[in-house]
């Protein structure tokens, strides 16, 4: 059902308002928008079953293309509207369904391409929703043509000569972020579905990334026991490329670390007689360790935390077995 002619609805957000609050639940968005202390908006688009579609000229349009992105991380399903509207009205308005959200992005709220394309969406079934910097009334006939108008105040933009829109955009683009945050709090966004959604970038690796897909493991563990003498296991301090040894028992139990800072503290404390100890005698017993499940992310803060930061964490199963170590040099690479 379409709301009666005459009852659109226009919101302005004031000025260092809050620009959109969530609703606990999803709700149709064909109800009339509750106004919030500030000047809010309470969002209901989260609950609609059909697709989100921006559209926008020019710089308006890029902007729309990022808010598409930022709002399929969130988990829903959206899309663009084709530009020029040329395009749209000879056929790629087909893409359009009844039941999806278009949202027009305009500063001035008079395109003429948005206002030829606003009658033939609605035609399709969409429900309109349109973004403008100019107030609803006579100079903003596209807030008139849509079901919901957000008006976004602009007191002028930045461009030397007021023409370009560059705070325009820059308002569009933080109103539009902050629905999509707005709409991940009202879908109960997890961080497994948001990093489905987002596998690439740091965003991505530090959601997906567990400690498993970043250790070193079998032949690259720099591994000893617990009566090999220091001297003998240089080579194995120095070769694999992790600045320590792991000295495990015969079941490879974890029972210490030894690194290359206490090869040169023990060196000069002892001095030749370092050629008498073993490694056990001088290892770390109480060494912090992590799971090959934890996240790569916790590993990370794991080395940084106090009392003072380390380079590697030996990995180790619930029974203290050593499945691999993870380095924060491996950690960076991974782009972590």
């Amino acid at each position: 059902m379409r709301p009666p002619a005459g009852a659109r609805h226009g919101v302005g957000v004031g000025p260092g308002a809050a620009l959109l609050r969530a609703a606990p639940a999803p709700g149709p968005l064909l109800r009339p928008p509750r106004h919030v202390a500030g000047g809010g908006v309470r969002a209901g688009a989260a609950g609609r079953a059909g697709r989100r579609l921006l559209h926008g000229r020019r710089q308006v349009g890029h902007r729309g293309a990022q808010d598409r992105a930022d709002a399929g991380v969130a988990g829903l399903r959206a899309g663009r509207v084709p530009r020029p509207v040329d395009d749209a009205l000879h056929g790629d308005i087909g893409a359009l369904f009844p039941g999806d959200v278009l949202v027009l992005l305009s500063k001035s709220g008079a395109s003429d391409e948005l206002l030829a394309l606003a009658p033939c969406a609605r035609a399709k079934g969409a429900y309109l929703i349109s973004l403008t910097s100019a107030a609803s009334g006579a100079d903003c006939p596209l807030a008139a043509a849509c079901d919901l108008n957000v008006h976004l105040p602009l007191q002028g933009e930045v461009c030397p000569f007021g023409l370009a829109p560059v705070t325009s955009t820059a308002i569009q683009m933080v109103f539009g972020d902050t629905v999509i945050a707005a709409i991940m709090e009202a879908r109960r966004l997890s961080r497994d579905q948001y990093a489905s959604n987002h596998p690439a970038g740091k965003i991505g690796k530090t959601l997906i990334f567990k400690v498993k897909d970043v250790m070193k493991k079998q032949n690259e563990l720099p591994l000893c026991k617990e009566g090999d003498m220091i001297m003998e296991q240089l080579t194995e301090l120095t070769s694999k490329g992790c600045g320590c040894l792991l000295v495990v028992d015969e079941e490879h139990h974890l029972i210490g670390t030894f690194t290359d800072g206490d090869l040169r503290r023990t060196l000069k404390a002892s001095g030749p007689a370092i050629f008498s100890l073993t490694v056990g005698e001088m290892c770390n017993r109480n060494p912090r360790t992590i799971t090959a499940e934890a996240m790569a992310v916790e590993a990370m803060e794991k080395m940084e935390s106090p009392p003072s930061p380390v380079q590697f964490l030996p990995v180790v199963n619930e029974n203290n077995i050593v499945c691999g170590i993870i380095t924060l040099h491996g950690l960076v690479s991974a782009g972590l």
